[in-house]
Formats: C-alpha cells, sequence, structure tokens
C-alpha cells in the first residue's frame, strides 16, 4: 500500500521460544488494582466496576532498553505490572472463558508523570498527560501461555539500583485477569494485540535519570530498562 507519508514500524515485542514477535494494537490499562496501592494513593479500595486509561502501542519500551526521562515533569514514577497479551479476538466475554483469549503474559512497568497526572485528577481532566506519554510502556518479553499456564498468584516486585521499592503477590489483585478481561469487553472489542496492564502493587515512587528498574513476577519472568536524560 501507498501512503503519502512514511509510515512506521508496527510496535512489537518479542516473544519467549519464538522466532516471530507479538504485534501490539492497542494498550489498555487498569488503575488502582491493588488494595494498598490504592490507599496508598488516597483512595478507598472496593469492588466496584474497574475503570481504565489507554496508552499509545508506540509508547512500548522492550526489556534491555533506555528510557529517556520524559518532559514536563520532575516526579516520574514506576509501576510495575502483570501484562496480559490478547490473542484471539472478542466482545462480551464471560470471565469463564476469558484465559481462551489470551496468548500469554509479560512484566510491564506504567511509567507515570504523577506531577501531570495530579494536576489532571484536581481539575477532573483526562489522564493522558500523565499516563500516555512516549516510551511510557516498558514490556518484557512474552511468556506464552501454553507454557506458563495463566498465573493467578505469584510475586511480583520492582527493585531500582538493586534496591527493592515494591512487592506484592498477584493473589491481591482486587479484579482478576478474567474478570478484567471480561468487564474490558464489555466496553471495547478486544482484538489480537491488544495488551492489557493489570495495575500495580503498593510502593510506587519517584524514578531519576541514571537508575535501573528490575521488574519480576514470579513463573512469567523479568524486565529490566535504564532511564536516561530527558528527550
Amino acid at each position: 500500500m501507498d501512503y503519502v507519508i512514511d509510515s512506521w514500524n508496527l510496535p512489537s515485542l518479542a516473544v519467549e521460544g519464538a522466532a516471530g514477535r507479538f504485534p501490539v494494537r492497542r494498550i489498555y490499562c487498569v488503575g488502582r488494582n491493588y488494595a494498598e496501592h490504592a490507599r496508598e494513593m488516597g483512595n478507598d479500595p472496593n469492588r466496584e466496576p474497574p475503570f481504565f486509561f489507554m496508552k499509545p502501542a508506540d509508547a512500548i519500551v522492550a526489556d534491555g532498553a533506555n528510557v529517556p526521562y520524559p518532559p514536563a515533569t520532575a516526579n516520574l514514577h514506576h509501576e510495575v505490572e502483570l501484562v496480559a497479551a490478547i490473542g484471539t479476538d472478542g466482545a462480551e466475554i464471560a470471565p469463564e472463558t476469558a484465559t481462551d483469549h489470551i496468548y500469554g503474559y509479560a512484566v510491564g512497568l506504567d511509567l507515570t508523570r504523577r506531577d501531570l497526572q495530579q494536576i489532571s485528577k484536581d481539575r477532573r481532566w483526562p489522564w493522558d498527560t500523565g499516563k500516555s506519554f512516549d516510551f511510557g510502556a516498558p514490556c518484557g518479553d512474552i511468556a506464552p501461555a501454553a507454557r506458563i499456564g495463566h498465573p493467578s498468584s505469584g510475586a511480583i516486585t520492582l527493585d531500582i539500583d538493586g534496591e527493592r521499592r515494591q512487592s506484592g503477590d498477584l493473589a491481591d489483585m482486587i479484579w482478576s485477569v478474567p474478570e478484567i478481561v471480561g468487564h474490558l469487553s464489555r466496553l471495547f472489542t478486544l482484538r489480537a494485540g491488544d495488551l492489557i496492564y493489570t495495575g500495580t502493587p503498593a510502593g510506587v515512587g519517584p524514578v531519576l535519570p541514571g537508575q535501573r528498574l528490575d521488574g519480576s513476577i514470579e513463573g512469567v519472568g523479568k524486565l529490566s530498562v535504564s532511564v536516561g536524560d530527558s528527550v
């Protein structure tokens, strides 16, 4: 197909044990999905329906890469998350069959310009400037569910320069991955290539240029990125 301007490369992620790559279509994110994180952000955890926001697909940063410190912020925060990769299209998906639509899982980071997010909260604006910026969605290699199954428990951690900053367990999620898929698929038709960042445990905090972030999820994998100077 011919285009009137130069096209760009399709964002994609490596898949463990496969030569082919996983193409990234959309990135959905779940807010406040761990009770202790909700509390540290000044909110009461509850079982009301989950809420979602999005990041652009080209915000993906691969394992081992350098993340430029984003502009317009003095308070970049880390949020380590389990990422579910959709492999089969679906809408109005029942939680009981949700795992049939998941290709695999990965370790992700929902990087957040916290100061801009707080301004948006205070003024009841959308969160886009705080969440949906360039290089804001680091993600590790995808581990196929055919190999690791569908994890519902296991340690999730984030270290900065070797110091533990976040520690939790997937079992602490307020909404499980199948429940998240069920809710989200009533709002959007999920397509193969979509990623779902499923929320972060407590311990979020600032990241500075020159620091290394190491995320890990038991039974899923790891992610390591470094933060560089401003763009």
